[in-house]
């Protein structure tokens, strides 16, 4: 089942009369784009936090967000004042650029600001950072089934679309016999406008417009289409990332509709090409947000 590459997920947790806030977000993006925030007490940690990220989330704008909240009554953080002083005179200039000066309840916002409130004890024992390596995991478990959850509803969606083009593909056939018909007839008709003047070898004619009906025939192409949608259908019920491969497979389909427009000949079946083309587009967009 494919999974959508936008999903959100959040928990909370105590750890040593702290309370531990893991925020993790993510968007499209074609390869891994990660960006975290965290307590400077957890910075040793980093690497080992963005291989986990990497390796559960696989791909995407990734954001990840970790705030600490001191709970006990033996509080072992600081306020950094010079770093709550810098916040403070950059927040409240934008409050004037953007004429929002009567605003000044500054302190509540600066207090969430990374590394304002800092650990005095630097270093991270291993029993917390084991209950912390659980709860970012939680997180991205929850981030794992938004992106299901999304994903489904983004499979119903562009399921129907490609049957749509199927149908769509199905529509083409009346028109083909007509326009052979109307080829024929145009051609005849200009011959005859010049038969006066020309000695027409009626077996050459017959033999050139054989020759100029096949180079306008679409029953390859027809082929090609149909079996490139099942292969797409087939595919978006499997397993793991399928993104880039669906990516592929509707490239495949965008070429052979554009063969069938580019041979198309007949106003109608233009038009049914041109409607295939939106679906097409519609799909594409969507394949973006697929991991």
């Amino acid at each position: 089942m494919i999974k959508s590459m936008t999903g959100y997920g959040k928990t909370e947790s105590e750890l040593n009369n702290k309370k531990v806030t893991v925020e993790i977000k993510t968007l499209n993006s074609k390869q891994l784009d990660l960006n975290t925030r965290m307590p400077s007490v957890y910075r040793a940690k980093e690497l080992e936090i963005r291989n986990l990220l990497s390796q559960e989330l696989e791909r995407g704008k990734i954001e990840l967000n970790i705030q600490l909240e001191q709970t006990g009554e033996d509080s072992n953080f600081s306020i950094n004042k010079v770093l709550a002083r810098e916040y403070y005179n950059q927040l409240k200039s934008l409050a004037d650029d953007l004429d929002q000066s009567e605003f000044t309840n500054y302190l509540p916002i600066i207090l969430k600001m990374p590394d304002v409130l800092k650990a005095d004890k630097e270093d991270l024992d291993e029993n917390e950072w084991n209950k912390l390596e659980k709860i970012i995991k939680d997180a991205i478990v929850q981030v794992d089934e938004f992106r299901l959850q999304e994903g489904k509803h983004l499979q119903k969606e562009i399921t129907d679309r490609i049957h749509t083009v199927v149908n769509l593909l199905a529509e083409v056939e009346p028109f083909e016999t007509v326009r052979i018909d109307q080829i024929k007839a145009r051609i005849q008709k200009n011959l005859d406008s010049l038969q006066t003047e020309l000695n027409i070898d009626q077996n050459r004619f017959e033999q050139e417009l054989i020759y100029y009906i096949e180079k306008i025939d679409i029953t390859e192409e027809k082929v090609r289409l149909k079996q490139h949608c099942d292969y797409f259908l087939e595919t978006i019920v499997g397993d793991g990332s399928l993104g880039k491969k669906l990516g592929f497979i509707s490239q495949e389909i965008g070429r052979e509709i554009n063969t069938l427009g580019s041979k198309a000949n007949e106003v109608n079946m233009q038009k049914i090409v041109i409607q295939m083309k939106d679906e097409l587009e519609k799909i594409k967009e969507q394949l973006f947000n697929i991991l």
